[in-house]
């Protein structure tokens, strides 16, 4: 049985206190298994995008437990925390994120030497997960100077060179045209089916969903299907 990479038991997030508290994750339990590509689709204002961040380790949480490879995120402190995402974890975000004044392949070497590793390894990595990706003519272009398309691309690069252990996407296809969006959520599944790469995707898109081996609903912070 393939063991689940991420487990969340009873997990709540509340913003504020007292008559102004809004609990944005109430009582989440959920498995992710490894090598699943996993959709969370809701309404806006559902709690998907504090999910991702919660499970993720990127924000805290109010109380529950979260593992990620069988390691507590929640129960490092706040620098092992960081460390243990730098490692473990990759991010594709629908802004993008990337450094405007970085090539890039600089910007998705980025987080290989954040995690340690020599210059000489992390830049023939970034450059083979570029090349792997259809990008082998722009190593050396800026965001500026790439598609949306493109630039989504260098994002997934970014998120994939650590090798981690699951990928985090939150509207990855969101500030794409139909055709980009066509092209990443392809992108995304060959990803997951040839690298077995784990991946949980925050979207509104249908098709994004339809690419996927399930779909959780959320509803009020709660998956409701």
């Amino acid at each position: 049985m393939v063991e689940p990479v991420v487990v969340g038991q009873d997990v709540w997030k509340t913003y504020g206190s007292g008559d102004t508290a809004v609990n944005a994750l109430q009582g989440i339990s959920v498995e992710i298994r490894e090598g699943e590509m996993v959709a969370v689709m809701g309404p806006s204002g559902c709690g998907k995008t504090t999910f991702l961040n919660c499970f993720s380790g990127l924000d805290s949480i109010t109380r529950g437990q979260v593992k990620i490879g069988g390691v507590d995120v929640h129960a490092m402190p706040d620098a092992q925390r960081s460390e243990f995402r730098a490692k473990r974890t990759g991010f594709v975000f629908q802004a993008y994120n990337l450094l405007p004044i970085l090539s890039a392949v600089e910007n998705v070497e980025m987080p290989m030497l954040i995690a340690g590793a020599t210059s000489r390894d992390a830049r023939a990595r970034a450059r083979q997960i570029l090349e792997d990706l259809g990008l082998s003519d722009r190593v050396n272009h800026r965001p500026a100077e790439l598609s949306g398309g493109q630039q989504q691309r260098v994002s997934l690069a970014r998120a994939l060179v650590s090798r981690p252990s699951i990928v985090w996407a939150d509207e990855p296809t969101g500030n794409l045209d139909e055709e980009g969006s066509h092209q990443v959520t392809s992108l995304l599944r060959k990803l997951n089916q040839e690298y077995h790469q784990t991946m949980v995707v925050v979207t509104h898109d249908a098709e994004v969903a339809k690419s996927c081996d399930r779909t959780l609903r959320m509803r009020d912070g709660r998956f409701v299907d």
